[in-house]
């Protein structure tokens, strides 16, 4: 039986040889290039590898007999690389095998590493081709609300979409199915109808009738009838006045213009005129009336209701019941008011005020009853226009914005000729604009990201066009359209020069959140949480307030990350976190300071966390801090009834930094029996004897070390200092003989590591932004960032900033 070492490196040397990955483009490299091998690579394989590798029968389908030169080794560079790092780190050849000298082992690494560093010094630049993307489930959204201006999600109903490389914006994997198709045709519908009103609505009517208004009439028959009378010199303030209506009952905003209303007739003695007003009231009321015309009105009340503002005052001219007298005043767009109502005026001396009977206060609006969207698409075009004038100004702008890239005059012409044949058949204009809204929307220029190529067959590099260059700007850290900012500079050919000045001002936009919640949740693989299923017995605290609780706080702790350009190295060490009063409850949190419930506080000015309301929460002297020991972390890497080290250790290698561990060998034993045996003991001690198997070792050994420096936190991510009736152990030895004990000493470890964790979040994000997997031609710009994060201490939006200006953002070649 071949030994744990041996077996583990021939897995990994069978899956590169079938994966297909690995292969490279020939073409990309001189053919000029030495053809002989290096002598420190040749002497290493013949002495050491050829035994097992050799052309008779080789494991894991590998034979060395293939490669005879360079050019050899560069077409297969992804597996040379994985086997070149296996040497180097002591891992091949097997340890059942004979073993080389540190020497060889490092002669035989730089002479592997030189033939692909020569290689690429002379190798043409490769952006690499990216397959035309569909756009994904949230793509279409956030496209369809910045493009029309709908509150609607279509997409909702959309099949889900498939993954690739850890991300689904995959352009290999997205595919659209007849089902897809169907349910395109059905939201093209459904928002083509909802941002094009062909009726305009009548303006909406709300009415309080006397008897509600303030101050209510408590156990005041007289005020309960159809009118509610007014008597400036009744005592009683019920009736004494003035008389109002709450803002957000009319309706009263900044955003929209609307009418208040009011209906009364009057009763007076004498001839002489007599007279009311309307008035506004609030606390930040901004143009609010000299006291001298506020001291005009009558009411016992009036003095609770400064700031005021009078509105109109108006002479009563109604002295019927049956004939009501009705006023109005335009309330234009205004978001600090409180209250509306009405007052008497103060009669002059020797004169008695009138009384009035106030059947109603009212308001109508919005006045403008059209949609944004509506008005955004149909709204500034001359009238002087004729009908074809119209269709094809408003189809202009629409198809530019929906397909990305100024429309041509061919596509106007033909989306316009839906138009004209719709008006041609009886029905209205915006039915024909909402004709031709639902086939672009259905448009493969709209539903793929394209970017048409003049040069489809040629190899060289070549920049994308400014639009699509703007796309891909858009779609990478917005997950949405390009806004009129990036059209109009790249309508000017301006894109390019001002892509670090752009970054910056996307970052800022709220739409940057898009960062958070496709790359981040996809890269940390948050997304099982919202399906993840924790045993209701064992973790009875488990609920669905505290599952989203647990994703909040992951996305307001990347939030803060990225609003405020921290170091990337602040998910591993970061010393704050975000909390509700249910998490905060989960982690024994009592206040802002991160005081364990029960303890004394260590210093004053925590404030206690209640609620459902998020804080900030200092985590200094806690056992949390960073991504590692957040509750959505140690939940998705747990399993149903206990944690998982394996998991967790797997997560740190493969998604923080960027070294997964080989696929499990086949027929691997459930880890309560190992050879028909029942293992005992803690969760520890059962790994470890699960460890025993030759056929587990060496890959659990640089897993198992990792997650148990969390076994502190349970499956839910609750502390806890026993597994049962077992104290925890949460040191570890790390290959390599680090050793360290708890989560805070491994994540020293790991800032040490802060190149392997840069580069492995490079590698996630540049996959993320340009949509495809990446290659070996790719790792000169891996390489570039890195750099650049480095010097600059790591700051998001270096890592954002250097990628959008790599060259496989920027650049395209055809096909090979």
């Amino acid at each position: 039986m071949p030994s744990a070492i041996g077996l583990k490196n021939h897995l990994i040397i069978f899956a590169l040889a079938f994966s297909g990955l690995f292969l490279g483009n020939p073409s990309a490299y001189p053919q000029a290039a030495s053809p002989v091998l290096p002598s420190d690579v040749t002497g290493f394989l013949k002495q050491y590898c050829e035994r097992c590798h050799g052309a008779e029968n080789p494991k894991a389908g590998f034979s060395i007999t293939s490669y005879t030169d360079q050019l050899s080794l560069l077409k297969a560079r992804k597996k040379w690389d994985q086997l070149r790092l296996l040497v180097k780190q002591g891992e091949m050849p097997p340890q059942t095998s004979k073993q080389p000298t540190v020497g060889e082992r490092a002669a035989f690494e730089k002479s592997v590493q030189s033939v692909f560093e020569n290689a690429d010094k002379n190798a043409k630049p490769d952006p690499g081709r990216v397959t035309a993307r569909r756009l994904n489930r949230v793509e279409y959204n956030n496209t369809i609300r910045d493009l029309l201006l709908v509150d609607l999600k279509p997409a909702e109903d959309f099949p889900a979409d498939d993954v690739g490389h850890g991300f689904d914006n995959i352009g290999d994997v997205l595919t659209l199915s007849p089902v897809l198709m169907e349910r395109y045709l059905a939201a093209a519908e459904s928002v083509a109808n909802r941002a094009i009103f062909t009726e305009i609505p009548a303006p909406s009517k709300r009415y309080l009738a006397g008897r509600f208004l303030h101050p209510y009439p408590h156990n005041a028959p007289e005020a309960e009838g159809r009118f509610r009378p007014l008597r400036p010199l009744d005592k009683n303030p019920i009736f004494s006045g003035p008389l109002v209506a709450g803002a957000d009952y009319l309706k009263f905003t900044a955003d929209e213009d609307l009418i208040l209303r009011a209906r009364f007739y009057s009763k007076k003695k004498g001839d002489a005129p007599a007279y009311a007003a309307i008035f506004i009231s609030g606390p930040n009321l901004v143009d609010p009336s000299p006291d001298s015309e506020v001291e005009r009105l009558m009411g016992e009340a009036l003095k609770t209701f400064k700031p005021l503002r009078i509105l109109k005052t108006f002479e009563l001219t109604s002295f019927d019941d049956k004939k009501l007298q009705e006023v109005e005043f335009p309330i234009n767009r205004r978001g600090d008011i409180k209250v509306a109502g009405i007052a008497v005026v103060r009669p002059p001396d020797g004169q008695e005020p009138p009384l009035m009977f106030i059947e109603n206060i009212s308001s109508e609006g919005p006045l403008e009853t059209r949609p944004l969207s509506h008005r955004t698409l149909l709204g500034n075009i001359p009238s002087t226009l004729s009908q074809t004038e119209r269709t094809r100004e408003v189809l202009t702008r629409f198809l530019s914005k929906a397909f990305r890239r100024p429309a041509t005059a061919e596509e106007v012409r033909r989306f316009s000729s839906i138009v004209e044949s719709t008006v041609a058949g009886g029905a209205k204009w915006e039915n024909g604009i909402q004709l031709a809204i639902q086939a672009a929307l259905v448009s493969p220029k709209f539903l793929f990201r394209l970017e048409l190529d003049d040069r489809p067959t040629t190899t060289d590099s070549q920049p994308l066009d400014e639009f699509q260059l703007a796309s891909r700007l858009s779609y990478f850290l917005w997950s949405s359209m390009p806004d009129d900012e990036l059209r109009e500079l790249a309508g000017k050919n301006q894109l390019t020069a001002n892509l670090p000045a752009q970054v910056k001002r996307m970052l800022k936009d709220p739409r940057a959140s898009a960062l958070i919640d496709q790359f981040a949740m996809q890269w940390l693989q948050l997304g099982r949480l919202q399906t993840v299923a924790p045993d209701s017995k064992l973790f009875p605290t488990f609920n669905e307030p505290l599952r989203l609780a647990m994703l909040e706080e992951t996305r307001l702790f990347i939030g803060e990350l990225i609003r405020e350009d921290r170091s990337l190295a602040e998910m591993l060490n970061a010393d704050f976190t975000y909390l509700n009063e249910p998490l905060a409850r989960h982690y024994e949190i009592a206040d802002t300071l991160g005081t364990k419930v029960g303890k004394k506080p260590a210093k004053t000015g925590g404030k206690p966390i209640k609620g459902p309301a998020f804080v900030r929460v200092s985590l200094d002297g806690t056992d949390r801090g960073g991504l590692l020991t957040q509750a959505s972390v140690l939940t998705v890497t747990s399993n149903p009834t206990r944690t998982s080290p394996v998991k967790r250790g797997r997560w740190v290698l493969e998604q923080l930094l960027g070294t997964p561990p080989p696929p499990p060998p086949p027929n691997v034993p459930e880890l309560d029996k190992e050879d028909g045996k029942k293992l005992t003991g803690s969760l520890r001690q059962r790994m470890e004897q699960h460890r025993q198997n030759p056929a587990c070792a060496n890959c659990h050994a640089s897993m198992d070390p990792l997650g148990f420096a969390f076994e502190n936190f349970d499956a839910i991510g609750a502390f806890r200092e026993k597994d049962g009736d077992f104290a925890i152990d949460s040191s570890g030895v790390l290959p390599g003989g680090k050793m360290f004990k708890g989560p805070a000493e491994l994540k020293t470890i790991l800032l040490e590591k802060r190149d392997l964790f840069n580069r492995c979040i490079v590698e996630k994000m540049l996959t993320y932004a340009l949509g495809r997997g990446l290659e070996y031609y790719d790792k000169s710009t891996v390489d570039r960032v890195v750099s650049a994060l480095e010097k600059d201490g790591g700051r998001f939006s270096t890592l954002v900033t250097e990628i959008a200006k790599s060259e496989p953002f920027r650049l395209r070649r055809g096909k090979e």
